[in-house]
């Protein structure tokens, strides 16, 4: 990896750092480590006796991590939180978790991955390359109605089912597996004033589903409090809708049905406690920094 590539520009850095309230003896866990931005500002606050645990399921990406006793590289997914930490020896003893739910730019500007329709190059979309199905396989595999609900839940496309449909009759003809064929039948079915945005909304898509993005959100967010000490922090930055909502009710709740459970008194029962009711969002001079940061949205609970 060139030390000189951008690979991460960290969103809302000082806000997420405020959020970790971090201490410096404090045990601290990066759960998606990517390039490296927010860990490395965690790393720089924590003394002789604090802790960093960084998590990737992308190999690529822990090969910005840095060598020293207080940091613990973890490959592997966000969503087995805890057992990957009680291997390592820490029980409930967390004092912040930080996940960025972005995507690294890396992941955008490398032909050979297929997460961007800039670049034409096969449909991979994996974060960990060992194991799972590409987005190739997948539109190879899945039946017309599944399509239709995974760019339509995912995407918010207005067109899942046409786009669905076509793929289906064209994969027929010949196979759906780089990015020039998948826009090839892709763009008849959006609006020239809006196509990189839907292009973008159809890469999402995909790339949630191959990934099983909200399946390991879900998971990962039960580990976390888990693993959280009492008075720890959880601080989650979203992109878009899905994730967001399921934080929002995750972290007012306690659980993932968002259902408030009340004592007799009509107290909130809920483990977690929210510290900005609204998220907080980039202002003008973040955006311009990092545009990636439009549309980020930051949340933070303490643990009761």
């Amino acid at each position: 990896m060139n030390s000189n590539q951008v690979y991460h520009i960290p969103a809302l850095l000082p806000q997420t750092l405020e959020g970790l309230d971090i201490r410096p003896d404090g045990f601290y866990a990066d759960a998606t480590f990517g390039g490296g931005g927010h860990s490395r500002a965690i790393f720089e606050r924590l003394g002789p006796d604090g802790r960093l645990y960084v998590f990737d399921r992308d190999e690529e990406a822990l090969e910005n991590a840095w060598s020293d006793p207080r940091l613990t590289p973890i490959h592997g997914n966000f969503r087995f939180i805890a057992q990957y930490l009680r291997f390592h020896g820490v029980k409930g003893e967390i004092d912040g978790i930080l996940a960025d739910l972005g995507v690294s730019f890396h992941h955008f500007d490398d032909p050979e991955r297929g997460f961007s329709f800039r670049f034409n190059g096969q449909l991979d979309m994996r974060m960990n390359r060992r194991g799972g199905r590409s987005a190739a396989q997948l539109l190879a595999e899945e039946p017309e109605e599944r399509l239709a609900d995974i760019f339509h839940l995912y995407g918010e496309l207005r067109q899942a089912r046409r786009l669905a449909a076509a793929i289906v009759r064209e994969r027929s003809v010949a196979p759906v597996d780089t990015v020039e064929r998948l826009l090839e039948i892709a763009r008849p079915f959006i609006s020239p004033k809006s196509e990189k945005k839907e292009l973008a909304q159809i890469f999402q898509a995909l790339r949630i589903e191959v990934n099983d993005e909200i399946g390991a959100l879900r998971q990962f967010l039960n580990q976390a409090l888990k693993t959280l000490a009492p008075g720890g922090r959880l601080v989650i930055i979203t992109y878009h809708s899905l994730e967001d909502r399921l934080v929002k009710n995750f972290m007012k709740t306690g659980n993932l049905d968002g259902k408030e459970q009340k004592d007799f008194y009509g107290r909130n029962l809920s483990p977690l406690k929210l510290i900005n009711s609204k998220p907080i969002v980039a202002d003008a001079a973040e955006i311009e920094r990092n545009p990636r940061s439009r549309s980020a949205k930051l949340r933070i609970a303490v643990k009761l």
